[in-house]
């Protein structure tokens, strides 16, 4: 099973990995995809830059820093991955991922947001649930995701 893992450094994102990982442990032949969604750049990057390379560049630096931790949960459990770093609208650059990697399912934090503010700004969590094709697992932000944060 190919699992899409969003990762944008938050304790719950990591809690996500993890629990990905205890599935694999638990005898689910597994590989994953990373994705990391960093935001498009603002017209005033754009024309402080000059060279909108740049900002593809420290965009992908960044989103690849992001990753790191992940990828050393991975690493640490012996499980194959890729990765991938977007720029764009987090929720719609996630489905693109999941369809373009042909993933089966899709792992992913939550952040934990009321009820209300989640109906007024919308959630990246709910975005994808709702508009993707394949199961949706939500991870919840609790106490053992603060727990287990390198320092």
């Amino acid at each position: 099973m190919k699992i899409l893992l969003p990762v944008d450094g938050s304790a719950v994102s990591l809690e996500a990995v993890r629990f990905a990982i205890r599935m694999a442990q638990a005898g689910l032949e597994t590989s994953v995809v990373l994705a990391n969604v960093q935001e498009a750049a603002t017209l005033y990057e754009l024309v402080v830059a000059h060279d909108p390379q740049v900002i593809e560049q420290v965009s992908a630096a960044a989103g690849a820093h992001t990753l790191e931790a992940a990828e050393a949960l991975l690493k640490e459990a012996q499980i194959s991955y890729e990765c991938e770093v977007t720029s764009g609208d987090p929720a719609h650059s996630i489905i693109d991922i999941l369809e373009r990697f042909e993933c089966d399912l899709v792992v992913m934090g939550a952040s934990g947001t009321s009820t209300l503010r989640s109906a007024l700004l919308g959630s990246v969590s709910n975005e994808v649930l709702h508009a993707a094709a394949v199961p949706v697992m939500i991870v919840k932000s609790g106490e053992t995701a603060a727990q287990d944060l390198p320092e």
